[in-house]
């Protein structure tokens, strides 16, 4: 989401007449687009901002400083007053007055608006959040935010206090989207949401919606689509059998289960069970079979038990994630979890996480040797980094296969021959 905005953000600039500097030195403008969703990306910003705070202070050339997002809206004016070097704070529900802000910059004034604007403004959707160019050059790839908020206030995220409650996009400016980016040659699109499967707009739910985008797709030739994140609590049959209908749509989700621990989970305020998520892995993978599952997995909860450990290892094992994100608990201030008694010690809680991770490599090495010798559609990326003359490509199942090949062939399709396994990468062979 934060990619998509940025997008959207850097594409008003540039209708506007602004180009991207060479470095920051010759920059009249840097914009941060900020996140909070792990503190450590927030202790990230204010290393950036601080490195932007000092080059201010020595440059003869005073650049319009930004900050935007998620710190934006949580932090609001008090940024600014430990960072004086900031000119603006736009929040997530703030873009509206980006304009104002760029044309001060250009006339060398100060814009003026309401102080509280992040606190008044209703979130409204970007036309577009096409990403006009990567380090590969072309683009084939975009995402397409389709919701924004969240209406869960699970206990330990942040997500609901800075993006607000959920509001969804409406089916004709996200159809409308998809033919733009399928006009500048996209193939692949992630439609994104911080609980995007509880999209809803008048008598429309998520799956009629990707009813409409599977339709539209075959018009403009987008190939695949993706779609981030979904909340196993609001996974709906009615989901899964337009997923199974419609090629279009990649045959991996990400689902994140958090933890294997009904009691954890209540507490976490998920709003299902460990045993509901078991049943729709299964209901999934018996109406899509052969598709790829992947998760998010929170160790160290207050008052989390070794059973419940336990517990959790014991659903990983049922399930056989491909890949997954791993952390521990880290209470975020402003959260229901914040004040929770019964924390875990730091050690404990990297002993657990350490068991946790050393499972998920061996499911991942065990689910990618077992596909090796497959053929598989890829989508080719890139240059690898690791060596100039292969490209790297990724099949629909989310996993990464590197091969040799001319730079041409990236962001087109093509068959290829799994024919071995190094690290959590294949080595491919085209046919």
């Amino acid at each position: 989401m934060n990619s998509a905005e940025s997008a959207s953000l850097a594409l008003v600039c540039k209708e506007r007449g602004w180009t991207e500097a060479g470095d920051s030195t010759e920059a009249d403008l840097v914009l941060i687009n900020t996140c909070s969703v792990r503190l450590t990306a927030e202790e990230r910003v204010f290393g950036r901002i601080a490195h932007y705070a000092g080059l201010k202070k020595k440059s003869k050339k005073k650049f319009t400083f930004v900050i935007a997002g998620c710190m934006a809206q949580r932090l609001g004016e008090e940024l600014k007053v430990k960072y004086p070097a900031i000119n603006y704070v736009m929040g997530t529900s703030a873009r509206s007055i980006f304009p104002l802000i760029l044309e001060a910059a250009e006339n060398n004034t100060t814009a003026v608006f309401d102080s509280d604007i992040n606190e008044k403004s209703v979130f409204t959707f970007s036309d577009s959040h096409y990403e006009t160019e990567n380090e590969q050059g072309s683009v084939f790839r975009s995402f397409v935010p389709i919701m924004h908020g969240c209406n869960n206030f699970c206990s330990y995220c942040i997500v609901p206090y800075v993006r607000g409650r959920e509001v969804s996009r409406s089916p004709e400016n996200i159809l409308n989207e998809l033919r733009i980016v399928a006009e500048r040659g996209v193939r692949e699109v992630t439609l994104l949401g911080q609980n995007v499967n509880s999209y809803s707009w008048q008598d429309f739910d998520f799956a009629d919606l990707l009813k409409l985008i599977a339709d539209e797709a075959q018009k403009n030739g987008i190939s695949w689509i993706r779609f981030l994140s979904a909340n196993p609590g609001n996974f709906s049959l009615k989901t899964i059998e337009v997923l199974a209908k419609n090629k279009v749509f990649c045959r991996h989700i990400h689902l994140p289960v958090q933890h294997g621990s009904t009691s954890v989970l209540k507490a976490m305020n998920r709003g299902y069970t460990a045993e509901r998520f078991l049943e729709l892995t299964g209901e999934i993978r018996s109406a899509i079979p052969g598709i790829s599952l992947s998760t998010d997995i929170l160790v160290g909860f207050p008052g989390e038990t070794e059973d419940d450990v336990k517990k959790t290892l014991q659903l990983m094992e049922e399930v056989k994630f491909i890949y997954s994100f791993m952390y521990h608990f880290n209470p975020r201030e402003g959260t229901k979890a914040f004040d929770l008694p019964d924390r875990i010690a730091d050690k404990v809680k990297k002993e657990r996480l350490s068991r946790v991770i050393a499972l998920q490599e061996k499911h991942t090495n065990e689910i990618l040797k077992g596909r090796i010798g497959n053929t598989e559609t890829v989508l080719i990326e890139g240059i690898s980094r690791k060596n100039a003359d292969e490209l790297i490509t990724r099949t629909e199942k989310d996993e990464r296969a590197v091969v040799p090949g001319s730079k041409s062939l990236i962001g087109s399709f093509g068959r290829l021959t799994l024919s071995s396994l190094k690290g959590n990468t294949f080595r491919g062979e085209f046919i």
